[in-house]
């Protein structure tokens, strides 16, 4: 049971957040104060800081000094034994877009040559093709569909198609090859519920049909965005942080600029 549970990581390899680099730039602070690093220690300190990513990293950087172990990282814990799958979640959409009818194409051949069809088209009840020394592709992700089942037949002579799914649809496969094949990689993967189920079938000789699961273009560009708007707000509070700690950082370097300097002016009045 345990051997289909993946790998935890190490306690040293889980990822440092902006507040665990903080608390260790406070604590080189203190140490700064009551003067057991001096300024060249203390800068190389917090430079280190700032560009550790673990807290194997991080571990280190106080390990001589008291309160060392304050920045710990969080107790490992293994995930949930329900379901180890990562899956889509469920589009609301799927009852909106079986939307019953012929379908707008219900054939496609391409003899030395190639055909597709993507976009906003209706899957019919059944769907056949045929390649010949040529190739076609069948893009479903944002297609409509006929039926809440529908048969996509392929036959590929020395040729290819590729059938493009949706996550969320189920997908099974019962073509049969000679010196080719069907692809079966995503067959077995459940269906959310209301979506459709495409059954792919033929024949293929020296040839292949291929299906791959891609999240739709406009979804994919959604989280694309949002990755990016991540990275600049991260970027963001990182050189806020920076720009914090280079003031207290001077402004620390010159309060003990002005304590030499009235040490010096009460050994003068001596």
């Amino acid at each position: 049971m345990t051997d289909d549970l993946p790998d935890l990581p190490a306690a040293a390899d889980l990822r440092a957040s902006d507040a665990d680099r903080e608390r260790v730039s406070e604590q080189l602070r203190d140490a700064l104060a009551e003067g057991r690093l001096d300024m060249e220690e203390f800068e190389e300190r917090l430079d280190a800081t700032y560009k550790a990513r673990t807290y194997g990293e991080l571990a280190p950087i106080t390990r001589d000094l008291p309160g060392a172990g304050a920045v710990a990282p969080p107790e490992v814990v293994p995930p949930p034994s329900v379901s180890l799958v990562k899956r889509p979640a469920v589009d609301a959409s799927w009852p909106e877009r079986i939307v019953g009818g012929e379908g707008t194409s219900t054939w496609g051949v391409a003899v030395m040559s190639g055909f597709e069809r993507k976009g906003h088209w209706t899957v019919p009840k059944r769907f056949d093709c045929f390649a010949f020394w040529g190739g076609g592709e069948l893009d479903l992700r944002d297609a409509y569909f006929a039926e809440r089942e529908v048969t996509i037949n392929c036959v590929a002579i020395m040729g290819g198609i590729n059938v493009v799914v949706p996550p969320g649809v189920e997908v099974v496969v019962r073509g049969i090859g000679v010196m080719g094949g069907f692809d079966h990689s995503e067959e077995g993967v459940p269906g959310d519920p209301g979506a459709p189920r495409v059954i792919i079938t033929g024949f293929a000789f020296w040839g292949g049909v291929g299906v791959e699961r891609k999240v739709p273009k406009a979804e994919r560009q959604r989280l694309k965005e949002e990755r990016r708007q991540e990275r600049l707000e991260r970027r963001e509070a990182r050189r806020e942080l920076h720009a914090s700690h280079r003031d207290q950082v001077h402004g620390m370097r010159r309060e003990r600029e002005r304590e030499r300097e009235r040490r010096r002016g009460r050994g003068g009045e001596r």
